[in-house]
């Protein structure tokens, strides 16, 4: 694998610890196994973990369905990735890219456990899309190797990624950081440290808006959505979309732009939270704004 030449020509990261095995997690470690690296991934229980590697085996065929990849290529990514519960088992890790639950004191946490089991070289990324990434690293000895490198579902497939720095992130860890998104073929935009970054600041209000429409009775959620695709050139609707995100994790993400910026734009719709509490959480639960197939 060709890498350039020069200081960082190097495959420096030869495993990489995910921790989180929910979407986000998945997709992650998927996008990093297609380029031959190594990945272990972790959750909290053992039926977590399960769950997790059985949806990334269900997405592999479904790709293999579309032509996307060959059922041996689906072999190579999941034999380069082993699953875990154990914490102490990504202390041999070269990386550490951590895809939990959009909530800081859980992150906060977690980075202080893994700082006390990680080498102090080695690199802690949050896939954090709206938190503060200094205040996440200032539990860790470590503040100038974290960095927030904020990944966009699907993972696999969306071609740009967020790269934040916290105050004290190194200049080398973000060089590090940015040619191992470009061995992920990521085109890394630098981020300000600031709610919400780009991405997530900017699409959000979009989907909240979408979800007042519908609560509001203007159009159906099919016909939102196809107004807004047709009419503006996405290729999915908003409400699709924060049903492939997960109406939990938009949800969050609304929370913490809300309590961040104070805008009531990022107030999370009522119809919202009555889906999250029904379980309805969009493509994984097989229902939320549409309806999906189970995975089997």
């Amino acid at each position: 694998m060709e890498l350039g030449r020069g200081k960082y020509d190097r495959l420096v990261f030869q495993k990489v610890g995910v921790i989180g095995a929910g979407t986000m997690g998945q997709g992650i470690a998927q996008t990093i196994s297609q380029k031959g690296i190594s990945v272990k991934i972790l959750e909290r229980s053992t039926k977590n973990l399960k769950i997790g590697l059985n949806e990334l085996s269900l997405a592999l065929d479904k790709e293999i369905e579309r032509w996307g990849i060959t059922e041996s290529e689906k072999k190579a990514i999941l034999s380069r990735i082993d699953g875990t519960v154990d914490l102490k088992e990504i202390k041999n890790v070269d990386m550490v890219v951590e895809a939990i639950t959009e909530n800081l004191s859980a992150k906060r946490e977690l980075f202080k456990e893994i700082d006390k089991i990680c080498p102090p070289e080695t690199i802690f990324i949050t896939n954090t899309s709206t938190l503060n990434i200094s205040e996440i690293a200032e539990v860790t000895k470590r503040a100038d190797k974290i960095i927030g490198m904020h990944f966009l579902t699907p993972v696999p497939k969306i071609p740009v990624v967020e790269l934040i720095r916290g105050l004290k992130t190194s200049d080398e860890t973000y060089l590090k950081v940015k040619k191992f998104a470009e061995t992920l073929e990521k085109t890394a935009v630098e981020v300000y440290e600031y709610p919400g970054y780009v991405t997530t600041r900017v699409i959000i209000p979009l989907l909240n808006e979408a979800m007042h429409v519908l609560m509001e009775g203007v159009a159906t959620a099919e016909g939102i959505d196809t107004a807004i695709k047709l009419g503006f050139n996405f290729n999915m609707g908003p409400l699709a979309l924060a049903d492939m995100m997960g109406l939990d994790v938009v949800m969050e993400c609304m929370e913490a732009l809300f309590k961040e910026l104070g805008d009531l734009k990022y107030k999370p719709c009522p119809i919202l939270r009555k889906l999250v509490r029904e379980g309805h959480l969009g493509r994984k639960s097989g229902k939320g704004f549409f309806e999906y197939p189970k995975l089997q």
